[in-house]
């Protein structure tokens, strides 16, 4: 890169791409290659909330947006926290970034119009349909354990977990910690099975195991193993490049094998 954009947002910074990047610190200087053209003029959008980009800094303004701007659930005295439809904490950080970008470029009721009326996108924990009084969700953007995790604390209750693929040379031994609280049942798939389940296996308590060989034996176990209330989550901390072309392609494949059930069972 030799140039910087006018506006440049970092979201956050966590372990990822390590089988791209010789070390965290290489990855965290790509990163901030983002910013490292910027001018005086030029605006930087940075999470105060996590401790790499909150250590970084724009060559113009820069603004970092979190919860110092949340006073009585309402973010930067604009917009009620309650009024964002998509669940999970990393969406409301989302939100804030988006905010803190365009603030003072787009009016306040444009800015409250957009939030109220976005569903979601396909892939970021895109909810795919309910069988059989059990609701799946697509998130096949969820290629790194850190996304992963996030995804977990965006759903209420333990959730029956599509996990594997290829992985980054990033650890699952965060990820494997929150298994527990989070996952009532491990589905696992692709090259980074044994990996996935070997960290599993190392934590107490940790949720019970299956092995499967793609994603259509997941939906199906998922299937056959869920009770009314269930979720079934395709999360997978990996990257699809094992078994398809990208995430994109992986999640499709998801939702058609829901929708196959969909149709067969008579689901909502």
């Amino acid at each position: 890169m030799t140039r910087s954009p006018h506006v440049a947002v970092i979201t956050n910074l966590s372990p990822n791409h390590l089988d791209w990047h010789r070390g965290i610190d290489e990855y965290t200087a790509a990163k901030r290659r983002l910013l490292d053209f910027q001018g005086a003029n030029d605006f930087a959008v940075l999470n105060g909330d996590n401790p790499a980009t909150s250590d970084l800094c724009g060559r113009g303004r820069t603004k970092y947006f979190g919860m110092h701007t949340v006073e009585h659930g309402i973010i930067d005295g604009l917009l009620p926290i309650s009024d964002i439809r998509i669940p999970g904490w990393y969406n409301v950080e989302n939100v804030m970034a988006a905010m803190t970008a365009v603030r003072g470029t787009v009016s306040d009721e444009a800015i409250l119009e957009a939030v109220r009326n976005f569903v979601g996108v396909e892939h970021r924990n895109q909810w795919v349909a309910e069988v059989d009084g059990v609701h799946y969700y697509n998130n096949s953007i969820g290629s790194s354990p850190a996304r992963t995790v996030a995804t977990l604390h965006a759903h209420v209750g333990k959730v029956l977990l599509i996990a594997g693929g290829r992985d980054k040379k990033v650890p699952f031994d965060e990820m494997a910690k929150q298994l527990p609280e989070h996952v009532k049942l491990l589905l696992l798939i692709g090259e980074a099975a044994n990996q996935i389940e070997i960290e599993a296996r190392k934590v107490p308590n940790c949720p019970p195991i299956v092995q499967c060989e793609g994603l259509v034996e997941a939906v199906a176990q998922a299937h056959n193993l869920a009770v009314p209330g269930d979720t079934v989550l395709l999360s997978p901390a990996c990257t699809a490049y094992d078994q398809y072309l990208n995430f994109e392609e992986r999640g499709r494949h998801f939702v058609e094998l829901v929708g196959a059930l969909h149709r067969s069972v008579g689901g909502n």
